[in-house]
């Protein structure tokens, strides 16, 4: 199995290297694109030092744009979407290749372990998994993960291009309305931990709305008849 990982980074120095050497000492990674969405500090070279293929962008477009962009330059039949931050977990994808290797599956998500305290309120996750579920009968314990292994065409078949946080929603959305088979998978990544700071609000207000631009966009679907269960 050849899989190209794809990590959108913005102001990610401080783990981007080690993210990017745990997954090349990965015998399945065939390359490591990080794409550097406008940072202001040395993403790019860090990247650079530890292996990866940078893709320099000149200004900030998101994570959906950042990654969609970066689809462009993989040529690998299967694509690992991977955060910046999981420093040396990010070998933990290697769980998230099999069911899709046995063809069990055309995606599969990361599934953190259980935190002991919250950082947040849990109102963005839930808005997504109850959207997931209206949408097509699915519960997800992960709705919003952005570890995941699928397979490249995959990408072009959303049927709108994400905005920023907003693509995980779009492609667990999109891929299970068009039958396609996703599943969950247990792992022991780990990433930087949000609280309840202003930083961490912000990022969590960012993330809700481009949660909801992806389901205003599809209210069609949220708001008509509830699509068939899949597995």
């Amino acid at each position: 199995m050849e899989i190209d990982a794809l990590i959108p980074a913005y102001n990610e120095a401080r783990s981007i290297g080690s993210t990017v050497s745990a997954l090349l000492r990965l015998s399945q990674i065939r390359r490591v694109l990080v794409i550097d969405d406008g940072s202001g500090d040395d993403t790019a070279a860090r990247a650079a030092l530890a292996g990866a293929q940078v893709i320099r962008l000149q200004r900030n477009m998101g994570k959906g744009g950042a990654v969609l962009y970066g689809a462009r330059f993989a040529t690998a039949p299967h694509i690992a979407l991977i955060d910046a931050d999981l420093d040396c977990s990010a070998a933990e994808v290697v769980r998230l290749m099999a069911p899709v290797r046995r063809d069990e599956a055309a995606m599969a998500v990361a599934c953190f372990p259980q935190r002991e305290r919250r950082g947040g309120f849990g109102l963005v996750k839930r808005a997504a998994a109850w959207a997931i579920y209206r949408c097509t009968g699915r519960r997800m314990r992960e709705p919003l993960s952005g570890q995941r292994v699928l397979r490249r065409e995959l990408l072009q078949a959303l049927s709108f291009p994400p905005r920023g946080f907003g693509l995980e929603l779009a492609l667990t959305l999109d891929l299970l309305q068009q039958g396609c088979t996703v599943v969950e998978t247990p792992t022991a990544m780990h990433h930087r931990e949000r609280g309840r700071d202003l930083s961490s609000i912000l990022h969590r207000g960012r993330q809700g709305w481009a949660v909801f631009r992806e389901l205003w966009l599809r209210r069609r679907r949220l708001f008509g008849r509830r699509g068939a269960s899949h597995r």
